[in-house]
């Protein structure tokens, strides 16, 4: 049996699977752009799953951030749903998956994916590349997996995520220790990016079996968010 297929099988889930999208944030006009290069997105899938269940990528990701029974996680750019499948079973009846994406053509072959497999806690959502589009107070964690060089408008993207999350809430952001440009994002301009919002970084570590890293932040209020008037758009270096 396959690794989704056990997970799958794990349990019987109890939350009917949805499509749903939230109110509309503050529009990208109000925010600087990147001052750096944004990676065209090229496919819904990062590497092939067996690659990356063979380097433990979803183990480590879940331990670091201590995802459990109850919660709700957003998984922002879900593409294909490699973590939306293996993160649905540990979330459990009683939390939920948000699969969120800007491609719609994406969300429909994850949609399926969904229903095939029969996943209940899962709901899908399309946002837009500068606002999640998120009910408020709803995110207990949000992880964004090898596509955060992908945003074309990260400092609205990541001002307009705070309402959705909960206090105490946390941010997991996978990306590979490589420039914009080469599908990755070096890890000091993701930190000067994240803290131009407000946001305050707990840990970066290096994911074994990849060249990747996972740096998690804890996100400001909604009213301790810098403001976007007073936002400088960071360097790549």
């Amino acid at each position: 049996m396959t690794v989704v297929a056990v997970f799958a099988a794990a349990f019987t889930m109890s939350v009917s699977a949805q499509d749903f999208m939230a109110g509309s944030g503050t529009p990208a006009v109000a925010f600087p752009k990147p001052d750096r290069p944004v990676a065209d997105i090229v496919s819904p899938i990062w590497h092939e799953e067996k690659e990356r269940d063979d380097a433990a990528e979803p183990t480590q990701l879940v331990r670091l951030l201590g995802i459990k029974s109850g919660m709700t996680v957003a998984d922002i750019g879900a593409g294909s749903g490699y973590y939306v499948v293996r993160l649905s079973p540990i979330v459990g009846p009683h939390g939920r998956i948000i699969a969120q994406d800007v491609v719609p053509e994406y969300l429909g072959g994850l949609r399926s994916r969904v229903r095939d497999l029969g996943l209940q806690n899962v709901v899908i959502s399309l946002g837009e590349p500068h606002d999640p589009r998120l009910p408020a107070d709803s995110l207990d964690i949000a992880i964004m997996v090898h596509m955060y060089h992908e945003i074309a408008q990260p400092y609205a993207l990541l001002y307009n995520l705070v309402p959705a999350l909960k206090p105490g809430a946390r941010v997991g952001i996978v990306d590979a220790y490589a420039p914009t440009p080469e599908h990755g994002t070096p890890p000091n301009l993701l930190r000067c990016e994240l803290a131009a919002v407000a946001y305050r970084e707990i840990s970066l570590d290096r994911l074994t079996g990849s060249n990747a890293y996972l740096a998690i932040f804890a996100p400001p209020t909604v009213a301790s968010r810098t403001r976007p008037e007073a936002m400088v758009a960071c360097k790549a270096r």
